[in-house]
């Protein structure tokens, strides 16, 4: 079951959650813009040590603490490899006073409907059980809306809560992601949607069990209130979705009780390049700044 400490962290903590779980597909972009072109490795164990390089260079910076960053999203791979010479999840929460999360989508399916639903995922009772040894406190698990199609977002909705069901069934909090792109032109037609279908289908959480929600910053400050401050909720986070990091932070502050989770966001302006210095100084900034903009109002 989930640990009290890491709770209470995650349903009141200041902060933001770090989302350090690019996977397969979004790797080689996260590594270029970390200052590492494709002709650097030659293959995917390659590809995926060099992420791992950077992700624990991240962990490890003295920036990086559970004083403002509460929580942390790690891929798969991640978890099952090493920080600072114990398990990744150990040492963030043990070392850094980082709650461990784990994406556990599979990827998405082709649009349909104006939505682009998750992709089975095989073998999730094993995935779920090796989380639970390793030190794991939930769950995250990506959907895309890509249209105000109200039977889209009732489907993406649907598929999100019995996911998490399962989730909750093994003692770990679900975070539930139907993203909104940002770039659709009904976009705030999409979020209303959003936030009736996933209202009607809080009544099916367990009572006494909570959820938590990684949503897209809407486009009217505090659209999701009413999820925020749902009994059934833990905590609601945003995704910074391709905006900039400025843009981002400046949605954010305006959103009262909802807190980051980016994961491009936080790597902007970071390079394998860098000093130890010129590193931790810039992630210390950018730390700073989300985490700022996660606590205000």
């Amino acid at each position: 079951m989930a640990n009290e400490k890491q709770t209470t962290k995650m349903t009141s903590g200041d902060g933001f959650i770090a989302a350090l779980d690019q996977s397969g597909g979004s790797t080689p972009k996260a590594l270029r813009l970390y200052g590492i072109e494709e002709d650097a490795y030659s293959s995917e164990a390659e590809m995926f040590d060099l992420i791992h390089q950077m992700r624990s260079r991240i962990v490890t910076s003295p920036a990086f603490t559970g004083d403002r960053v509460v929580g942390a999203i790690l891929f798969e791979m991640t978890m099952d490899r090493q920080i600072g010479g114990k398990p990744s999840a150990s040492f963030l929460w043990e070392d850094c006073g980082v709650v461990p999360f784990l994406k556990i989508d599979k990827g998405l399916e082709d649009e349909q409907d104006g939505v682009q639903l998750m992709k089975p995922i095989p073998e999730l009772d094993a995935l779920l059980e090796r989380a639970v040894k390793a030190g794991i406190f939930g769950t995250k698990e990506r959907s895309v809306i890509g249209a105000a199609s109200a039977s889209g977002v009732k489907a993406i909705v649907t598929q999100q809560f019995q996911l998490g069901m399962d989730v909750l069934a093994h003692g770990l909090v679900p975070i539930l992601e139907p993203e909104i792109t940002i770039s659709i032109p009904d976009k705030a037609e999409a979020e209303d949607m959003l936030l009736a279908e996933i209202l009607s289908q809080l009544d099916s959480v367990p009572d006494g069990q909570q959820i938590m929600l990684k949503l897209t910053l809407p486009e009217t400050a505090n659209r999701y209130k009413p999820l925020i401050d749902h009994p059934k909720v833990m905590r609601v986070v945003a995704l910074s979705g391709g905006y900039s990091r400025d843009e981002a932070n400046a949605r954010l502050a305006q959103n009262t009780g909802m807190i980051a989770s980016f994961s491009r966001a936080l790597t902007e302006g970071l390079s394998a390049q860098q000093s130890e210095d010129d590193f931790n100084a810039t992630l210390d900034a950018t730390i700073q700044s989300i985490y700022d903009a996660s606590v205000a109002g």
